[in-house]
């Protein structure tokens, strides 16, 4: 017996240490899922946590506690209504007691859960005055990225293969060859649509899900907390290479965003306009053609003074 506690307590402390280092190890990745993790995703913006207080606060307290009553009740049926223990079943097949809670206890249940769905729901309805707004168009397979505001054209951004993405340190089929590039604590309005089929963008940290449907425009929000990349990908079937459109949302500061909108020829938030350029100097005229311009000319209108 003994030994057999001893064998229990060294696994239970095992499994104890390895979840503390995966934990440790989630801790130390921003924005991407790690093997062996348990829970959701760390969230790096308001409503992400939201999200998470909604789920491990308020429903799964509530699933656990409605799964663990009936599991009793059904260990009770099976211990005390089997046929062995109750060889003669009572008769009556109603209870007003019994039926009155069943009925109302769910209602009340659910009304509790509601006052914080719809405050979450409201959440994500209620959008703060943007900094920011980016379109995002989904294609078969990849994504459109637009900076109205900024004057930036639509430019894509297509998963990163599998070579290039071992190369640079970034999980294949996450990382993206061209980034949305956001500031950090900025409110950015997404505008989210598709261009042939229905696509959704979907980022765990950020707490976005948003379907992209053609010919519609729908909209959501986020504001990062903390500067780095965060991953997610398309969530909705739309097609053989529905795996292959993943998300990669660089978030930095203010400097280094405007930096990057002049990089693509756009106009920072500040109203600063990138640099014009230089125009090209006109050519020079041949030495030889221009010298024997002037006899030319002379003896031509010589002639016809003559005439």
């Amino acid at each position: 017996m003994r030994r057999l506690r001893s064998a229990i307590s060294a696994v239970g402390a095992a499994a104890l240490t390895a979840g503390l280092s995966v934990q440790a190890h989630a801790a130390d990745i921003v924005g991407q899922p790690v093997d062996g993790a348990v829970g959701l995703q760390p969230g790096y913006s308001s409503l992400k946590h939201e999200a998470i207080f909604f789920h491990n606060v308020i429903l799964l307290p509530i699933i656990t506690a409605i799964t663990l009553f009936v599991l009793a009740l059904l260990l009770v049926c099976i211990v005390r209504f089997n046929k062995r223990a109750n060889p003669t079943p009572a008769k009556w097949s109603h209870n007003t007691t019994v039926e009155v809670l069943w009925t109302g206890l769910p209602v009340l249940i659910l009304m509790f859960i509601a006052i914080f769905s719809f405050r979450l729901l409201f959440d994500y309805h209620t959008m703060p005055t943007p900094d920011l707004t980016v379109k995002a168009t989904g294609y078969q397979w990849y994504w459109g990225y637009a900076y109205p505001d900024q004057k930036i054209d639509e430019y894509t951004s297509n998963v990163l293969p599998e070579a290039d993405a071992k190369s640079r340190g970034e999980p294949y089929l996450l990382a993206a060859d061209n980034a949305l590039v956001v500031p950090v604590n900025k409110t950015v309005k997404v505008l989210v649509t598709g261009a042939d089929v229905i696509h959704d963008f979907a980022l765990p940290a950020f707490g976005l899900k948003t379907d992209a449907v053609p010919g519609r425009v729908n909209e959501t929000w986020f504001k990062a907390e903390k500067t780095g990349i965060y991953y997610g990908q398309c969530d909705q079937l739309c097609g053989v290479n529905h795996a292959f459109m993943p998300i990669e949302i660089k978030v930095v500061t203010q400097p280094e965003f405007d930096a990057w909108v002049l990089s693509q020829h756009g106009t920072p938030t500040d109203g600063t306009a990138p640099a014009p350029a230089a125009a090209p100097a006109a050519p020079a005229a041949p030495a030889s053609s221009s010298a024997p311009a002037a006899p030319q000319k002379v003896a031509m209108n010589a002639a016809v003074a003559q005439h």
